[in-house]
């Protein structure tokens, strides 16, 4: 259905709803194409600054790829066109490979995160979920294990040992936990999450959009490098900001004592 994947634009904030509620948000190829879609128009438009990503209905968020029909899809494809779509192109969720997005996301969880669903959460800045919310990578049940980001950014995210955990096991985690290890930023009633999450994103979108681009940069690339390294990476990052119509900008909004106003130059 070509409405299973909402794309909606709120002045500088896009918000895109996996709508297969029916389905708990799981998604097929046709779905998981579409919302790819998505992430690269949201890539390509100045306009757009912060995007929130949340499931519709109240049970799940994304509960993973539907697997009875991914699973005929597989059966079908031969294994260059799978290479092409998932292990050289963007994944499952299309963002947890291939596809980085140079903008601040959320994920607005407001139920199960399961499998790819937990994937493609991990694969935004930020997550923020509702009290019944509910977080797993349940590959391991049914014999493989996490293959879109999950065995590489979890363990960033929540540290080893409570990644061993959630990964060997299979069990799902509660929001209290969730919040405890990092996992999830915030816990909001499940009523106004998704209003608290736009707020929040609304915040950012005033925030320097190149300032943020750049951290967002070195945060990501410095996984993994050795301390000078990073340092030098953060240092560089700094000084190209120094030459930018926004820093202008901003030191000048705050010599005048207002709010500043950024162009993204």
């Amino acid at each position: 259905m070509a409405d299973d994947i909402l794309y909606e634009a709120d002045g500088p904030v896009r918000l895109i709803t996996i709508n297969r509620p029916d389905r708990m948000n799981s998604l097929d190829f046709a779905a998981n194409d579409r919302l790819v879609d998505c992430w690269r128009e949201f890539a390509a438009d100045d306009g757009a600054r912060i995007a929130v990503i949340t499931g519709a209905g109240g049970s799940a968020f994304c509960a993973g790829a539907d697997l009875k029909t991914y699973t005929m899809d597989f059966a079908r494809r031969p294994a260059p066109e799978f290479r092409t779509r998932f292990t050289d192109g963007p994944g499952f969720g299309g963002i947890t490979r291939g596809m980085e997005m140079p903008k601040p996301t959320i994920a607005a969880v407001n139920g199960f995160a399961i499998s790819g669903g937990l994937e493609l959460a991990l694969a935004c800045d930020m997550r923020f979920c509702a009290p019944h919310a509910e977080f797993a990578l349940q590959d391991v049940k049914w014999g493989f294990h996490a293959c879109d980001g999950g065995l590489i950014r979890l363990p960033q995210i929540v540290g080893l040992g409570n990644a061993m955990e959630i990964v060997l096991s299979g069990d799902r985690v509660d929001a209290g936990h969730a919040l405890r290890i990092g996992l999830v930023n915030r816990i909001y009633p499940a009523d106004t999450l998704l209003a608290e999450a736009m707020a929040y994103a609304h915040r950012l979108a005033s925030r320097a959009p190149l300032a943020q681009r750049f951290a967002l940069d070195v945060m990501r690339r410095a996984q993994g490098m050795p301390l000078p390294e990073a340092l030098r990476l953060e240092s560089r990052s700094f000084y190209d900001l120094g030459g930018t119509e926004d820093l202008a900008e901003g030191t000048t909004a705050f010599r005048e004592e207002r709010e500043a106003r950024f162009n993204a130059r």
